[in-house]
């Protein structure tokens, strides 16, 4: 704790995913950290819960991706090592459709530019190796070995842990109402609803939230419903056991990308949800009631492809999609506030950066520059 009760080196708003992962870097930096929350830990308002996320190297959206992901693993490694609880767990991962479709053919480019392990299968062998999987006439499936998922709340809450543990504070249940920066890049304020809070840096990783707390036409961003399903299979449920079944993401010639995740114990039931395709909303006006058409368009996804996982709904929650218009998220200092760094646009496809983002936010905040190549994640790149 700093000597002045309300002045840090670092303030962190929002404890996420990224946030979390923030404060857990910086303390280990042993800088003064205040990080802020306007909710409890690792809780289910915003993106980061529902049980599992997707970990995969062969990054279909853009190669650029690699290099980042390939730190994540290590450092998951290190804070499960660490921590002595499950984080991360490889079962490998399918990415399915046509061979020259975005999916398959953008694995490909990121598994042979970064000399990725992987598999192409076709329509027969897919019948022999992963039968609970019906590909369509035209379509393959790029395997690696190395994909898994990540267990998000344990993970958010094992950042908070080393992050607590090494000296940093952290207020939950505290919203934000503003802050404001020196033009001159020295110092910012952050006003609660308890407290006025001061440091020398101010990281935003505040997920669906973003919008309202940094108001900048020229960094848009979108926000959308999601709905995750936990299904019931028709039979064998052990062959949606997670040494049997991977990781999958489906983009099929026509209709939206869907993913899915195995059971990940005989208590629990396989995951599946549409990536995309779904209705804007905000913070304050997302439906979270799930609705009839919810549960088609899911069986519509998965009905003739995976059969024998069309079974009873056991489980169904929302969550917010935050995405920017290309869907590569904003990873840099704000272009008026140098001491303000900003961490948003990552929904959909983020939750497995969070511990290398983490490690690129503290840098950020501290020596205003980081190692790692974040041009793609400019905050200037929509002006």
């Amino acid at each position: 704790m700093p000597a002045d009760m309300n002045n840090f080196d670092v303030i962190v708003v929002g404890l996420g995913a990224m946030g979390s992962a923030a404060a857990y870097h910086l303390a280990r930096q042993n800088r003064a950290v205040l990080g802020l929350d306007a909710f409890g830990p690792a809780h289910d308002r915003g993106s980061s819960h529902g049980e599992s996320r997707i970990i995969r190297q062969a990054y279909f959206e853009n190669p650029a991706y690699v290099p980042l992901v390939l730190r994540a693993y290590e450092l998951w490694e290190q804070l499960q090592k660490e921590s002595g609880e499950n984080l991360l767990t490889i079962t490998g991962g399918l990415g399915i459709g046509p061979e020259n479709g975005e999916l398959v053919s953008g694995c490909l480019r990121s598994a042979k530019e970064h000399g990725l392990a992987h598999e192409l299968i076709g329509c027969r062998q897919m019948r022999t190796r992963f039968p609970q999987f019906f590909l369509a006439d035209g379509e393959t499936a790029f395997y690696e070995e190395r994909a898994g998922f990540l267990r998000p709340e344990e993970c958010i809450r094992q950042h908070l842990r080393g992050a607590s543990e090494r000296g940093a504070t952290l207020h939950f249940d505290e919203p934000v109402l503003s802050w404001s920066a020196s033009s001159q890049g020295e110092g910012a304020e952050v006003h609660t609803s308890r407290q006025t809070y001061r440091a020398r840096s101010l990281v935003l990783s505040v997920g669906a939230w973003f919008a309202e707390l940094v108001k900048a036409a020229s960094i848009p961003v979108v926000v959308t419903r999601h709905v995750m399903f936990w299904i019931r299979p028709i039979r064998q449920a052990s062959t949606f056991d997670k040494s049997v079944f991977p990781i999958f993401l489906w983009k099929p010639e026509e209709g939206p990308l869907f993913y899915g995740f195995p059971r990940l114990s005989e208590e629990t039931y396989p995951k599946v949800a549409i990536h995309s395709g779904m209705e804007k909303c905000s913070p304050s006006s997302i439906d979270r009631a799930i609705h009839p058409g919810d549960e088609s368009a899911v069986r519509s996804a998965i009905g003739e492809r995976i059969p024998a996982l069309n079974g009873e709904v056991m489980h169904a929650c929302t969550c917010m999609y935050t995405m920017t218009p290309n869907e590569h998220f904003i990873l840099d200092r704000h272009p008026d506030y140098p001491q303000v760094v900003l961490a948003g646009g990552f929904s959909g496809h983020g939750f497995k950066f969070s511990s290398v983002v983490g490690e690129i936010l503290s840098q950020l905040a501290t020596d205003g520059k980081t190692r790692m190549d974040i041009a793609l994640f400019s905050a200037t790149r929509f002006s």
